[in-house]
């Protein structure tokens, strides 16, 4: 079905209105018409006069007209009692929207008196249940603010309760709140765990409640204490004011222990005798204190009866710490009293400041001490590797041993100067806050340490120039002799097979080889012998034959690693040069060579020695075997 819109749809229906309302007016004339012509039938039949009916017709009218005035009257007081409600319902809803902070009421246009009156009660109804709503929730977080200012002792939250709260003092109120629990939380955990430490430790003191505040901590339910600030914060001084306490018993209980040990290590007391005390060697209550002390009067009175012993075992004490320390001769020489042999209480006074004077310099400087002791540590340690690589023996090693041996002397190499370093920092820090020098063995470090590398490379020096002369000497004595048997080395000789093997595969022996066929098999050269008869090196007796080692030692002379290479003799190629002539006998002037010319490195000597082994080498072996088997 279509409706119409707009201004015609009103006049339409404005034009409906007025032809309902006719046609009811007609149909009610038509029934008070209908109903007095009934009257009048009824009163005729009866036959009542026409006077009496014309009364009784006025009397219906009359009826009519009341009933209609009474109608008239309710619909009026009707209409009067809306009017009211509406002015009613507008005064409280402007008060309301006042209080609640919102924006008034606005009815809509054209609405009847009935449409107005039931929009603003039932407006009207909603802002008082929001009134109500927010009253309530205040008035709960007012009691929530007041039970947190009881027990963390602070002032209620400035809000006035006389009026409604707006939705935002509502929201800030209800974060104080969440605040507030946020803090009595916090402040319970703080509470709980000081309250367990501070009955911890008055237990370890063997305290009990004195104060009113630690009855109140200690006796007194955990849920009547008040978290306020002042109470917190005299819950953290009394714990630290216990803890003090504690730490001092602790302190002292340490130092009664130490002396204790001290005494029992002086008099020389035995385990089973300290173990019947060890019951009170741990812990700081005020029993064990009164223990520890006991003891240690005890420990006194013995020590005064076994003065001698204890004297010597703190000069035993004494003489560890001055190791410790590095201190030197002179220094240790300072405390005269630790040569004196009259042992009196005195005597053993100064012995004990002496030795309580040690402990606290060691003690304070302990970390330079280590760092010292760790580079004399170090230094040992490279001395001996050093010593153990220029040990000949080190190459009959096979456990892999001898290349980790010059992997951690290299380490230690480089180590050392970077430990120096930190040192020399360290020192020099020192120093400077004590305003003296540092020494070690009595004299500067920086020193002693320059020291000791000049004394190493000192022993090193004459070490090579040890080996320079045994080898001159050598080669001196193998020019006038010949170079004598060597006991075969466990490594063959990866080159050609020696003349001895030749003659042993073409199953002849050769009677006329003498050690120095070594030396010949070795620089690939023919000596002459000397005309001088010299029993055979190896002892048999003449006439026997002296068979070629299966192993020959025809390998060059091995020396140390690295540097130590160097000390190789470059003038055999001199010697191999001098021995190849074949009429020039070894006792010629041949010694006159010069045998100061030194080759820097191994590798240079091996080049000199494969040069002259390529020319002439094989050629020379294959010769002299010929030559000897022919014969």
């Amino acid at each position: 079905m279509y409706l119409p819109h707009g201004r015609n749809y009103n006049n339409q229906h404005f034009t409906l209105d007025i032809v309902r309302k006719f046609i009811l007016a007609t149909e009610s004339v038509a029934c008070l018409n209908g109903a007095l012509s009934h009257l009048q039938n009824i009163w005729e039949e009866i036959g009542i006069p026409e006077d009496q009916r014309l009364q009784r017709t006025e009397v219906v009218k009359k009826h009519i007209k009341d009933l209609l005035d009474m109608m008239i009257a309710e619909e009026e007081h009707l209409r009067e009692r809306l009017k009211k409600s509406i002015d009613m319902c507008h005064s409280e809803l402007d008060t309301v929207c006042q209080e609640l902070n919102v924006t008034p009421f606005k009815p809509v246009h054209d609405s009847t008196m009935l449409q107005l009156e039931k929009e603003l009660r039932t407006q009207l109804e909603v802002l008082i249940k929001e009134k109500k709503e927010r009253l309530q929730e205040l008035k709960c977080l007012r009691e929530k603010d007041e039970d947190f200012c009881d027990i963390l002792c602070i002032t209620p939250y400035s809000i006035d309760t006389d009026f409604v709260p707006s939705i935002n003092q509502l929201d800030a109120y209800r974060q104080y709140i969440a605040s507030l629990n946020e803090e009595k939380e916090r402040r319970w955990a703080e509470f709980v765990n000081i309250k367990k430490q501070i009955i911890i430790c008055m237990d370890e003191l063997d305290q009990l409640p004195e104060t009113s505040f630690e009855k109140d901590v200690i006796c007194e339910d955990e849920e009547a204490f008040c978290l306020s600030n002042e109470n917190i914060l005299g819950l953290n001084t009394l714990l630290q004011q216990l803890e003090i306490r504690r730490a001092q018993n602790e302190a002292k209980s340490s130092e009664l222990r130490d002396q204790i040990v001290n005494l029992w290590n002086r008099l020389q007391f035995s385990q089973e005798e300290r173990d019947v005390f060890a019951v009170h060697m741990t812990g700081s209550r005020a029993t064990t204190m009164r223990a520890l002390q006991t003891e240690l009067v005890r420990l006194e009175e013995l020590k005064l009866q076994n003065m001698k012993n204890v004297i010597e075992a703190i000069r035993q004490e004494m003489t560890f710490y001055w190791e410790k320390c590095f201190l030197s001769t002179e220094q240790r020489q300072a405390f005269a009293p630790y040569y004196d042999e009259d042992c009196s209480e005195d005597l053993l006074q100064l012995h004990e400041l002496e030795i309580n004077r040690l402990k606290k310099y060691y003690q304070t400087h302990q970390e330079l001490f280590e760092g010292v002791c760790k580079w004399e540590e170090n230094w040992k340690l490279y001395l001996a590797l050093e010593n153990k690589a220029s040990d000949p023996n080190r190459f009959t090693n096979r456990g892999g041993n001898l290349l980790k041996e010059e992997k951690q002397r290299t380490k230690l190499y480089k180590m050392l100067p970077k430990l120096e370093e930190e040192l020399k920092v360290q020192i020099d820090a020192w120093e400077q806050a004590n305003g003296s020098q540092f020494q070690v063995n009595g004299q500067n470090f920086i020193a002693y340490v320059e020291e000791q590398w000049e004394l190493h490379r000192m022993e090193k020096e004459r070490e090579k120039q040890d080996r320079q002369l045994k080898k001159n000497k050598q080669i001196e004595e193998e020019m006038l002799y010949g170079s004598s048997s060597k006991t075969p080395s466990k490594r063959r000789f990866n080159g050609p097979n020696t003349p001895g093997k030749v003659r042993k595969l073409n199953g002849t022996s050769i009677s006329s080889a003498t050690p120095n066929s070594t030396l010949r098999s070795t620089f690939a050269v023919s000596v002459c012998r000397s005309p001088i008869s010299r029993p055979p090196l190896s002892g048999c007796k003449p006439g026997q034959s002296l068979r070629t080692p299966g192993r020959s030692a025809t390998k060059p002379p091995r020396f140390g690693l690295n540097e130590r290479n160097k000390e190789n003799v470059s003038h055999l190629n001199g010697i191999g040069m001098a021995m190849s002539g074949a009429s020039t006998s070894i006792t010629t002037p041949q010694r006159n060579l010069s045998i100061n010319s030194v080759a820097t490195t191994y590798s240079e000597f091996a080049q000199e020695f494969s040069k002259a082994s390529k020319s002439s080498c094989q050629s020379r072996i294959l010769n002299s075997t010929t030559s000897n088997l022919h014969t």
